[in-house]
């Protein structure tokens, strides 16, 4: 059986909550700082943990308190500030690591000095990891979420990942929460990792650039590119940082419910601040029961490995080499609700309207029947399908855009396969493709409808020409 983790994050994630989990777990903090010192950035932090209660549960709270944070500490203890109300006055953007506080502290000429003296970009910071010998597992995994994390961030601010500074993603305690989660996870031997869907948050944070909506633009980057599921639990808190949203993009083989696993240990990661609902990552370890069909990471780890030129993510199992005959066919099985209702009095129009505030929503899938009701009216069963956090908004839209006066619901399991966007150019521009993989084996490849219609409105072409193209330069590149 394969040892795996499942992510639970009611509160969302950050760094330094898959820390603490791990921790929690049983992974040797006295471990994590041996191996850390070998990045040769030991001088610039201390670490400490402290358990903790949060809404009366007990659970662990990692801490880097770095240099900087140190040296300006005031010395008169009764005019320290509440370390909810500080930011680092080296780092900007602190959002990255302590999830769920905000920072307000003026920077003065001397902390802009110290700021930028540590100015590392992303080649800086993967020399870094590489010359720390960290085990392979561990530095293949801290360099894919690093990547992650500059790719989203660059995107943001429309420049390469190369060219963004430490205050986007270098930041020490960014490094430390990173290489450390890397470091824990390799420790523990997990193979596969799954994570729960993600809340939204809301509200505003102080960042290098300014004050940024909640979530921030390279979340919501990161959300987008890995379709990662999501939900508003009403807390208007930043509750997943760029950080933790990185990691848990670079790891995942999927998001969603648990996978069927026999549960072995359970690890506790303590976020900030106390919130309305314990603010608290569950860190699920155990091992993936006989015939599960939670998605299988053995296949993501071959795809990776092709993609990124042998480096792979930290699920590399290098001791079990897999041929492609060799690999099981598995797919994921998750659950949905289905709400269903019938409706004999409602304008054709008002149910297209229904579509698009479904799918703004929650919804996965939206369609309707043409039924004959009673008294022989005409009329439509309107269902909706979406992820059980997503039921109550669907069904509000529902009472509220149409005259039905019932809905049903019922909960179901659904199979679903694996799949991935890419991108194809063809000469009239780029189209993304969707590809759908049961294991290993490609069953589905299509365009995206929209971007063949963006295609074929501006150069004035069949949309089924832009799809020949895209379907053939993408086997053409296969």
């Amino acid at each position: 059986m394969n040892k795996i983790a499942y992510f639970d994050c009611p509160t969302g994630i950050a760094g330094d909550m898959c820390i603490g989990a791990l921790i929690h777990a049983g992974v040797p903090l006295e471990y994590l700082i041996e191996k850390l010192n070998l990045l040769g950035i030991s001088t610039e932090y201390q670490l400490r943990t402290e358990l903790v209660h949060r809404n009366t549960q007990q659970a662990t709270k990692f801490y880097v308190d770095l240099a900087a944070d140190l040296s300006l500490k005031p010395e008169n203890p009764a005019t320290e500030l509440d370390p909810s109300e500080t930011e680092s006055p080296t780092f900007d953007a602190r959002h990255h690591h302590h999830h769920g506080e905000e920072h307000s502290h003026s920077h003065g000429e001397a902390d802009a000095e110290i700021s930028h003296s540590h100015h590392r970009n992303l080649p800086e910071i993967e020399q870094i990891i590489v010359s720390a010998k960290l085990p392979a597992r561990v530095e293949a995994c801290s360099l894919a979420v690093f990547r992650k994390l500059a790719e989203a961030e660059g995107a943001v601010h429309g420049i390469p990942a190369s060219e963004v500074h430490f205050h986007e993603v270098g930041a020490t305690d960014a490094i430390i929460d990173i290489v450390g989660t890397c470091l824990g996870l390799d420790w523990l031997d997990i193979q596969e990792f799954y994570f729960s869907a993600m809340p939204t948050g809301a509200g505003t944070v102080k960042a290098a650039h300014g004050r940024l909506a909640v979530p921030t633009p390279a979340v919501m980057r990161l959300w987008e590119t890995h379709r990662v599921p999501v939900y508003s639990n009403g807390i208007d808190r930043e509750l997943c940082t760029p950080t933790g949203t990185a990691i848990a993009c670079t790891l995942a083989a999927s998001f969603g419910p648990p996978p069927s696993m026999q549960i072995q240990a359970i690890g506790l990661g303590a976020g900030s601040r106390n919130l309305a609902i314990p603010n608290i990552l569950r860190l699920w370890i155990g091992e993936k029961e006989e015939g599960s069909s939670a998605t299988d990471s053995v296949t993501d780890v071959t795809d990776v490995r092709k993609r990124e030129e042998g480096r792979g993510k930290f699920l590399n199992n290098t001791q079990f080499p897999i041929t492609d005959s060799q690999l099981p066919i598995t797919n994921s099985i998750e659950t949905i609700t289905v709400l269903e209702t019938q409706i004999d009095d409602l304008s054709p129009q008002a149910i297209g309207y229904v579509f698009d505030a479904l799918f703004a929503a929650g919804s996965l899938d939206v369609f309707t029947v043409p039924i004959v009701m009673k008294k022989s009216r005409l009329g439509v069963l309107l269902t909706a399908i979406c992820h059980p956090e997503f039921e109550d908004a669907c069904e509000a839209v529902i009472f509220r855009e149409t005259t039905t006066l019932g809905i049903r619901r019922s909960t179901q399991q659904r199979t679903i396969l694996h799949r991935e966007i890419q991108t194809v150019k063809t000469e009239y521009g780029e189209v993304k493709i969707k590809v759908a993989k049961s294991g290993q084996t490609i069953v589905n490849v299509q365009p995206e409808y929209e971007d063949c219609a963006e295609i074929a409105r501006l150069k004035n072409i069949s949309w089924r020409e832009v799809h020949r193209l895209a379907l053939q330069s993408w086997y053409d590149r296969t």
